[in-house]
């Protein structure tokens, strides 16, 4: 199971826009400098998250994005399956999906994607936008960090 650039781009966006929150609106043309993204993708992929709910639009020369919540009640799952579908390793295992599958009552492979499923989801639904600039911040705070004897 591998994410799509929808995703992967996706999530890097609002990651930006979490760094930001409570500054104001934040133009594409920045997000796509700093996280070395195309604007004509990112546009599309703004307009998704924004029908989701997930983005706000802020029209005028000061406009641009900000996060419809707080960084800290959006988490990676609410980007990801916003802009990819629903995650999972097999359609069997898809949520409110009727499987087209006979053996589905005794499938040895499908407790397997069951428990696949629900592990990336577990993960994918404990992150959250915060979480992410937290660690953004750690990370940054441990470069700076320099140690003279």
């Amino acid at each position: 199971m591998k994410l799509s650039t929808k995703g992967r781009y996706g999530l890097k966006a609002m990651f930006e826009l979490a760094l930001s929150y409570g500054e104001g609106p934040t133009p594409l043309n920045n997000i796509a400098q700093k996280q070395n993204l195309s604007v004509h993708y990112l546009e599309q992929l703004i307009a998704t998250l924004r029908k989701a709910n997930l983005v706000k639009s802020i029209r005028g020369a000061q406009g641009g994005y900000i996060l419809a919540d707080k960084p800290e009640n959006i988490t990676v799952g609410d980007v990801i399956r916003t802009l990819e579908g629903p995650i999972a390793p097999a359609d069997c295992v898809i949520e409110d999906e009727e499987s087209e599958c006979s053996k589905i009552g005794y499938c040895v492979t499908r407790t397997i994607w069951e428990k696949i499923k629900e592990s990336v989801d577990e993960v994918i639904d404990s992150i959250t936008l915060q979480d992410m600039v937290d660690d953004h911040k750690k990370l940054h705070n441990a470069d700076s960090l320099m140690y003279y004897i």
